[in-house]
């Protein structure tokens, strides 16, 4: 009846993609929050030691207001990025409408 639903596929890769920024957000939360070293961090948790340096420095960049390189961590940025991405959508969409309109305002004369 009317939309059309994401296929199970689309849903397990949009939870992987927000368990990924939760757990990325915790590592640095770890790390800034409590004071652990990242080298400690690293190797408790198996992780490499340059991907948590890329999410502490992109965690830096957004509670600067700025957007980082990668999907953004913080909820701020995660809402501003999903607005532009609806403005992005909303855009074509007029841009669609506009085009139906011309074609039919010629159809009409």
């Amino acid at each position: 009846m009317g939309g059309s639903f994401p296929h199970r596929g689309e849903i397990d890769e949009q939870n992987a993609a927000d368990r990924s920024i939760r757990f990325k957000l915790l590592v640095v939360k770890m790390i800034k929050n409590q004071g652990l070293s990242v080298d400690q961090v690293c190797r408790d948790m198996s992780l490499g030691e340059t991907a948590v340096c890329r999410w502490l420095m992109q965690f830096e960049t957004e509670l600067q207001g700025q957007s980082g390189v990668g999907k953004p961590l913080t909820a701020d940025q995660q809402r501003i990025h999903a607005l532009e991405a609806e403005m992005r959508r909303l855009r074509e969409d007029n841009d669609i409408l506009k085009k139906a309109s011309a074609f039919f305002a010629r159809e009409l004369k």
